[in-house]
């Protein structure tokens, strides 16, 4: 009985080595800085980490969706590498702001100018893009990620919905509802709100405690004064019944 318990746990104890020494399986994922609302604009980052122990990522392609093409989009510059932005005709023009744009971007390519993305490390690549659909709850990307020693890595398999996730899954942005504000600035949230009302109530109170205290004050030198005052009659009257008697 004993034999079997220590075989079991033991059983348990390769299974959790074997897990834990497992590399972790990392792939090129998009994700927003703060939120990316329906309608509006954001800034999103696609993070490309290295797989290899003996190459580096030398260069990184993303196609962008053509059910939901985007007009504007802006590359932040990388050190050490060069952006390239291609746009193509729309079949059917857009109209953002009250102007129609007969053509979308269609792909983005940085290129390493030197040693690119190292094994071991990562590298993200901001870019500005707008204006999101409304209609959509999510734009899928497809990356193709190039190695030095000429190996391709495509990362264009989208997740499909109840079943597991693809070896090579597409970049996936998630959309969050409208906002009132489509540039992204939006209203202030509601940690904002009440500590701006904390603040206006402790600066209230602050002033209504100076003001108490400068009241007190010249209260307690009226009163200092009448009784010095009293204190120098009584003197005076102390000194004349003296005087008298």
């Amino acid at each position: 009985m004993k034999m079997s318990r220590i075989a079991a746990v033991g059983t348990v104890a390769a299974s959790a080595v074997l897990v834990l020494g497992a590399p972790a399986f990392a792939h090129v994922s998009v994700s927003p800085e703060g939120e990316a609302a329906k309608g509006g604009y954001a800034t999103v980052n696609f993070k490309v980490p290295n797989e290899m122990d003996d190459a580096s990522t030398n260069k990184l392609e993303v196609s962008f969706p053509g059910d939901h093409p985007l007009a504007s989009v802006m590359t932040e510059p990388v050190p050490g590498w060069t952006a390239k932005v291609t746009k193509s005709k729309l079949d059917k023009p857009l109209e953002i702001h009250g102007k129609k744009i007969d053509e979308a971007v269609t792909k983005v390519t940085w290129t390493a100018d030197g040693k690119g993305i190292r094994p071991g490390t990562f590298q993200k690549f901001p870019v500005s893009m707008g204006q999101l659909p409304e209609d959509a709850d999510e734009l899928v990307f497809k990356a193709v990620q190039t190695y030095d020693n000429k190996e391709v890595v495509r990362w264009i398999e989208p997740q499909q919905k109840g079943k597991e996730e693809p070896e090579h899954p597409a970049p996936t942005l998630q959309l969050t509802a409208a906002s009132d504000d489509h540039h992204g600035g939006g209203a202030a949230s509601d940690d904002t709100k009440s500590d701006a009302a904390s603040d206006a109530k402790s600066e209230s109170a602050a002033s209504d405690s100076s003001d108490s205290s400068d009241t007190l004050a010249r209260v307690l030198g009226v009163v200092g004064i009448v009784v010095g005052a009293a204190g120098v009659a009584f003197g005076v009257l102390g000194r004349r019944r003296g005087a008298t008697g």
